[in-house]
Formats: C-alpha cells, structure tokens, sequence
C-alpha cells in the first residue's frame, strides 16, 4: 500500500513538473506573467498587471509624471511630403533612430494588409499615411482621414500639457487614436465587450499631470488573450485615468524602453502575423525623451 502510495506520489510530481517545464519553455522569450512595479527613470513607472480570471490577461503599464524634469514628447515626424508622408518603422526602430528612452505604437494607418508571414504591408521602410490628425514638434504634417467621422486626437503642448479633444490654439505634438474609452472618470458606453486583441491606450488623470500608456497582450493562449475595448477602458480606470482612448492594436502593440546596453528592449510580448515576439512596422508613434540631469 505504502509503495502504491510512493507510486502515485511520484506520478502526481513527474506530471507537474512537465507541466511547469512545458509552460516556462512557451512562456520563454516573454515577460515572466508575474505583477512588477518598476521605477525606470524620474517620473517614469512600469507596472505589470497579470490577471487569470475570467482569462489570461497581461497588460504593461507606463505612469508619466509629465511636470517631472527632462521629460520631452515627440510624435513620428514626417518623412516626406506626399500623399503617404511616412515610412514604416518598427517601435524600436523609432526609438532608437530618434535616441529616445520610450516608445509606443501610434495611430492606425494605411495602407495595411497582412495575408501570411511573406504577404503584408507595409515593410520596414514602406510609404504609409496616419490615421487621423498629426502634429510633430510644431508641424501639423496630416489632416485628412480614411474613416467617416473625426478620430479621437490626444493634443500635448510644448509644456507637456495633455489634452483630449480640445484643439489648443498652437498646436506642438498631435496624435489619433481609434475611439474613447474613459470621459469623465466613467466608461464609454456601447464599448465592445466580445472581441480579445492585443491593445494599446492612452490616458490622462483629471489634473493632466500624468499620463497612463498601457499595453495589452494578446492571441496567445494559456499566457495572454488579450482585451476587449470595455477590458482596456476599465484598465485605465483602474490606474487613475480620467480621460483615456485606444490607440492602433492586434499586431502593432508595443512598447519599448532603451535598455541598460543603449539597445530597444520591448517590455511586452508584440506579436505579429501570429509569430510571437515580432514587431509590426507602423506609422506613427509617441516617443518621450528622459532626459536625467
């Protein structure tokens, strides 16, 4: 009875252990599915949010003091003057072309498809057009849109202040989202609650002091399903946003910060033409400078 015992015993342990051995190799190459709450620079938090139940979900976090000393903003400027005004570039790729210390996916843009791992558009370099309003450093470079309607525009002034909606009188830094999540401290009504992507939004308390960049990942069984626009608004709630909206998802969420080496390390697990740890090139982008004196 007892070596029946043992028998079990071992066979319970010998079933756990290739378990966890099963699941640390799929989780290889991704951010440990463990809570983190990072100072990364003056003014500059990480947070890592994991949640099991109602599904896997793991969400990154930024926290910007934006009266902190040596922060700096700056959206994709444009590479050209034409119809398509920018060149496809991956998160990390804009970071480090432009020495910034973070990055995230921007704007949605055009044109875009992905049929398979050789069939997509854009490519590294590829001309593209923003999705919406677009300023950089003083220049209103993008106007006109491809969707009915207005697209949700986030406006930050040369004093870092941030702004929703509200065009100020001398435009500095300007970027599209997709649609509002958070007004007024409350969620949007009608926000989809069924569709699980990969996410990125972007949020502002109600003094505007701070700013909340978050990052969903998703299309990754068993580590991370991703957020629904409901999952993403109540997100950014949660970390103290007042006012908040999504911008471009699925295969461009990313975001990067410059590591100890000076190279783009990306803090989430991006995933691209179902190839986890594959970046999208993307249009635009909101870099931030931190500069520590």
């Amino acid at each position: 009875m007892k070596s029946r015992s043992i028998r079990i015993f071992s066979a319970i342990f010998v079933a756990l252990a290739l378990c966890l051995g099963g699941y640390l190799l799929y989780t290889r190459g991704r951010p440990m599915p463990v809570p983190v709450e990072q100072k990364l620079y003056e003014g500059v938090i990480y947070r890592r949010v994991v949640r099991v139940f109602p599904r896997p979900m793991i969400a990154h976090i930024l926290v910007i003091d934006t009266r902190a000393k040596g922060i700096e903003f700056l959206v994709t400027p444009p590479d050209s003057q034409s119809k398509t005004p920018l060149n496809a570039r991956t998160t990390s790729q804009f970071l480090q072309e432009f020495n910034l210390q973070i990055a995230v996916n921007g704007s949605g843009f055009y044109p875009w498809w992905s049929h398979s791992e050789t069939d997509y558009y854009p490519h590294t370099g590829d001309p593209v057009a923003p999705a919406g309003f677009t300023a950089s450093n003083g220049e209103s470079y993008w106007v006109r849109k491809y969707t009915l309607g207005t697209e949700p525009t986030l406006y930050i002034n040369h004093e870092n202040v941030p702004s929703f909606n509200h065009r100020p009188h001398k435009i500095y830094n300007a970027i599209s989202g997709d649609r509002m999540l958070v007004l007024k401290g409350e969620i949007v009504l009608d926000l989809d609650d069924a569709e699980l992507k990969p996410r990125t939004a972007i949020g502002s308390n109600r003094s505007r002091r701070y700013l909340y960049i978050a990052v969903v990942d998703g299309r990754q069984p068993f580590y991370s399903d991703g957020a629904t626009f409901a999952d993403l608004a109540k997100l950014l709630i949660d970390q103290g946003a007042y006012t908040g909206m999504s911008l471009d998802g699925g295969g461009s969420s990313t975001m990067v910060v410059e590591g100890e080496d000076g190279q783009p390390l990306v803090l989430n697990s991006s995933i691209d033409n179902h190839i986890s740890g594959r970046e999208r090139p993307v249009g635009t982008h909101l870099g931030i400078y931190v500069k520590e004196k």
